[in-house]
Formats: structure tokens, C-alpha cells, sequence
């Protein structure tokens, strides 16, 4: 690649990772389709972009960190149940057409963003529910959903989690994109990138600038998000909801 190619890789990769740590999800929106323009195979390209998403969730947690909102049972919970989704959603989509499900995907993004336009006072106070009993077991099937989705769909399925988290657990905004960026952008894509590692094809020369813009990134929007608080988080979410929505279904 050339120098300039690189900067194009890095400018895109800061730009998409700035608004899905401001938002809890969305950098495929802009950081998967370039790489697919600039001339990677689809599943190369799916391989690229899910090892540079993992440095989205290091910058990320490099902030959220030190808000320490994080909490180790319901942490656990979030992994223990969207784990085994990723691994099944990235074994199984580089053998089925996309075509379908993009286009799905599409139409849910946008009703995340409709459904919070929708609901003003949704995610703005955190009032923590459904941590036992049947309640947490819906909530557990819903999060194995979500990282089947993740494994296997790349733009902006960390915006479900969000929207779970928010909908289904009561959180406000700014603890449910802390659990996503962290948990989902480090955990969840980790593991999605070392299965797809395993069964396609990474463009290791592209990795650098795209790991850099990832984590420069990440860390900033997640300082944005942090000092502006949920309602701008909430706004900043219904806008890139919607946006990837649209592009899916057009694309």
C-alpha cells in the first residue's frame, strides 16, 4: 500500500471509531466499506476490519476504565451469554450470502433509532432490572443474539447491544455504551477476529493504520461520550442508527 493509501485507511478508521465510541457501535458503517473500495475480497476485508475493531475496545477501555461503571457479575453475564453467539455468527457467515441479512440488518438498525426517537426519556436514567429469575433468562437469549449478529454481521451490531442493554436491563446510555465498547470491542470482536483469523484471511500490511485510527479513536469518542453525558450519547445514537440503516438497505 501506498503512503497515502495508508492515511485514507487511518482517516477513515479515526473517523468511523470516534462516532461508534460516542455512540456504542457503528464503525463498520464507514471503516468495512472502505476496505472493500480500496480493493479487499469481502470475507479478507470482514477478517481486516474485525482484528482493527479490537483496537476500538483498548482505547475505549483506556477511558471508560477510570469511570469504573463497570460491574464484574452483570460483565460477566454479557460474555458468558453473547460469547458462544460470536463463535457460531463468525463460523457461518463466510459460507452464506450476505445479501439477505444485510438488508434485515438494515431495516432493524433503523428501528433502533426510530424506537429511541420514539421513547425521550429512553436511556437517560439508569434504573438497573431483569437480573434474576425468567427475566435474566430472556435477557441472556437476547444477548446470545446479539453476538451471533456480531460474529457474523459487521456494521453496527454493537448498536443492538446498546439498545438491549438499555431496553432490556435498564441502563442509561452512557453505562450501556461503556459496557458495549469495552465488553463487545474488546471481548466479543477479539474473539470474532480469531475465528475469522482462523478461517479466511487477514491483510496484515493494512493493519497498521487501521489499528491506530482504532484506538486514537476509540479513546477519544469515549472521552466525548463520557463528559457530554446521555443525552447527547442518545442523540449521537438515533443519528448513526439510522444513517447505517439507511446505507445497508440502499447498498
Amino acid at each position: 500500500m501506498t503512503l497515502f493509501d495508508q492515511f485514507i485507511l487511518f482517516l477513515a478508521s479515526f473517523i468511523a471509531n470516534w462516532f461508534s465510541a460516542l455512540s456504542g457501535g457503528g464503525a463498520g458503517l464507514i471503516q468495512f466499506p472502505m476496505l472493500i473500495f480500496l480493493g479487499l475480497p469481502f470475507g479478507v476485508a470482514l477478517a481486516t476490519h474485525k482484528v482493527a475493531s479490537v483496537a476500538l475496545g483498548v482505547g475505549a477501555t483506556f477511558r471508560h476504565w477510570r469511570e469504573s461503571t463497570l460491574e464484574r457479575r452483570f460483565s460477566f453475564i454479557i460474555l458468558a451469554a453473547g460469547l458462544p453467539g460470536v463463535v457460531l455468527g463468525a463460523s457461518v457467515i463466510l459460507k452464506i450470502p450476505a445479501q439477505y441479512a444485510q438488508l434485515a440488518l438494515g431495516v432493524l438498525t433503523m428501528g433502533l433509532g426510530i424506537y429511541s426517537a420514539l421513547k425521550p426519556k429512553l436511556g437517560l436514567e439508569h434504573a438497573p432490572k431483569n437480573r434474576e429469575g425468567r427475566a435474566l433468562l430472556s435477557g441472556v437469549v437476547g444477548l446470545f443474539v446479539v453476538g451471533f449478529l456480531n460474529g457474523s454481521i459487521t456494521s453496527g451490531t454493537g448498536l443492538f447491544l446498546t439498545m438491549w442493554l438499555i431496553h432490556h436491563f435498564g441502563l442509561d446510555y452512557k453505562r450501556a455504551v461503556a459496557y458495549t465498547l469495552v465488553l463487545c470491542g474488546l471481548v466479543w470482536n477479539g474473539t470474532g477476529a480469531l475465528v475469522l483469523g482462523y478461517l479466511g484471511t487477514i491483510a496484515w500490511d493494512w493493519m497498521p493504520a487501521l489499528l491506530l485510527g482504532s484506538l486514537i479513536g476509540g479513546y477519544v469518542g469515549s472521552h466525548f461520550a463520557i463528559k457530554k453525558g446521555n443525552r447527547w450519547i442518545k442523540r449521537a445514537f438515533e443519528i448513526v442508527t439510522i444513517l447505517i440503516g439507511l446505507k445497508l438497505v440502499l447498498s
